[in-house]
């Protein structure tokens, strides 16, 4: 089923989510309690959580960072900047957040770390603290936040990277970029679910159908792109409900090019949430397969929507 939405989406905002997409897809189940590589890793991560520091004054300055928020794992952050480089950010409770302009109100100028979301835009000024950074403070515009908040709600309703690397296509990708280079808004056109077994990412016949009729809304929708999300329950720590997330996504957007004829070009890069933002509650098994989706989502720019 698609649902359909008119509020417009910011260019830079979706732009802003493409990071690459992990993990082969030469299996369909993930085992929560074999995850030993993943196990290695945690226990070589020291976590600061709880313990920083109160007071950021008579800390050193550390560099300042212009990008947007790629990941958020409780207390850290990672910003990527325009040159493709991520750099971890904790935030404390002394963090300042704020955003500037835009026509929210006065009332959302000073907020807390809930708002800052996957996808935002933001200017983080650090600090250096036991060999990483502190945000001593945290800016981002009112009309991005908003953006942000839609996009994480506009799945039923939620959003960066799969290298697509597809050379017979890059004349076209290149075309439609210099289309919509200066626009700055996307209008949701349509969103799809399909959802999954618990640890798998086999699709369903169901599912099948449901991405092809997807693909075929689009299709009759001129300069649409197709932004694919995919989630998880609750069930199993956050390094494999990340993987199990990208996976999924991964395997709709194969679906889509291979099965159901959407060019790759037509594509926005895919991106897994793990658990994150789910749509009912992970208390019931009801709930917990409601989380178990992929989202695919119909945009065009607003610039072209009308044309």
């Amino acid at each position: 089923m698609i649902t359909t939405a008119k509020k417009p989406i910011g260019m830079a905002l979706v732009a802003a989510l493409a990071l690459p997409a992990a993990g082969s897809l030469s299996a369909q189940e993930l085992n929560p309690a074999s995850a030993s590589a993943n196990a290695q890793v945690r226990e070589e991560r020291i976590d600061v959580v709880g313990s920083l520091p109160s007071d950021l004054s008579g800390l050193a300055e550390g560099p300042e960072l212009d990008g947007f928020i790629s990941q958020r794992r409780g207390r850290e952050l990672t910003v990527t900047t325009e040159n493709g480089a991520a750099t971890n950010v904790f935030v404390a409770d002394t963090t300042d957040i704020r955003a500037r302009g835009g026509f929210l109100g006065l009332g959302r100028t000073e907020l807390g770390p809930e708002a800052l979301l996957n996808g935002l835009p933001v200017t983080v000024e650090t600090v250096q603290w036991e060999g990483g950074l502190v945000a001593s403070s945290v800016r981002f515009k009112d009309d991005d936040l908003e953006t942000a908040e839609m996009i994480r709600g506009a799945t039923d309703q939620r959003f960066s990277e799969n290298e697509m690397a597809i050379e017979e296509n890059a004349v076209a990708t290149e075309a439609l970029r210099g289309r919509v280079a200066n626009i700055d808004q996307y209008n949701v056109r349509g969103t799809a679910n399909v959802y999954f077994d618990t640890g798998k990412w086999n699709l369903t016949p169901a599912a099948q159908r449901d991405l092809c009729n997807a693909a075929r809304e689009a299709g009759e929708m001129d300069n649409a792109l197709l932004l694919v999300v995919g989630y998880t329950d609750d069930v199993g720590d956050y390094d494999y409900n990340q993987t199990l997330s990208e996976r999924r996504a991964g395997r709709v957007v194969n679906y889509l090019q291979q099965e159901c004829d959407w060019a790759p070009w037509r594509m926005l890069t895919p991106t897994g949430m793990a658990e994150a933002d789910p749509l009912a509650d992970n208390t019931t098994a009801a709930g917990r397969a409601q989380n178990r989706r992929v989202s695919v989502n119909i945009l065009v720019s607003k610039a072209v929507d009308n044309m």
